[in-house]
């Protein structure tokens, strides 16, 4: 099992990062140790600078599977959910004006923050007409729908399979929108699915 995460598919958020919009999917991976279970509180990493939190719909693979074709791509998730890929974002703004990897602003234990785990994936079930929203603290900071992903969720698992053979139980996540924002102890991060609550964590104080 392992966590592959996609950086700027969302037009928005890539202008918000001053970034550019990326002519392929841009990925990297995380380890298993930087999942955090629904139940289990945000612990901030001994990290200076800030954390930011990305609110993004992640589906989990169900069988092994290499060079994909996009026509056959969906017919491997087997359930999705909400998730937070959290950023040590000023670390990883020195990584990269150093021109160096940057895992240690995004892969550190507890940084990949899971939802509960929604209805499985059915034939009918289309993962590009979700409204995604990330309330802090009671008050919407993210929010906007998978339809305005640069990339569909089927382009981005044929892309993935081609250089990285995939396994059952992997996890995607597949690119945050706009309103990225720091966290800090005390607040509370709740994330909707269609207006449904899946994912409920608590930044934990120092």
């Amino acid at each position: 099992m392992k966590i592959i995460c996609i950086g700027r598919n969302y037009a928005d958020h890539a202008k918000e990062l001053g970034s550019s919009v990326p002519a392929e999917p841009v990925f990297f991976l995380k380890p298993t140790t930087a999942c955090l279970y629904p139940g289990q509180p945000i612990v901030l990493p001994p990290i200076a600078g800030e954390i930011e939190h990305e609110l993004e719909l992640v589906v989990m693979i169900d069988s092994y599977a290499k060079d994909v074709p996009v026509n056959m791509a969906l017919g491997l998730v087997a359930s999705f959910t909400l998730g937070l890929d959290l950023t040590a974002r000023t670390l990883q703004n020195e990584l990269k004006a150093k021109g160096l990897p940057w895992e240690k602003a995004k892969a550190w234990d507890g940084s990949a923050v899971l939802g509960e785990v929604e209805l499985p994936m059915t034939a009918s079930t289309d993962l590009q007409a979700f409204s995604i929203e990330l309330k802090k603290n009671g008050q919407t900071v993210q929010l906007d729908t998978t339809a305005h992903m640069i990339f569909p969720v089927a382009e981005l698992i044929a892309y993935v399979s081609r250089f990285i053979t995939l396994e059952p139980g992997d996890l995607l996540f597949t690119g945050t929108p706009a309103g990225v924002g720091p966290i800090v102890g005390g607040d509370v991060l709740e994330g909707f699915l269609n207006g449904k609550r899946l994912l409920n964590a608590t930044v934990a104080k120092g």
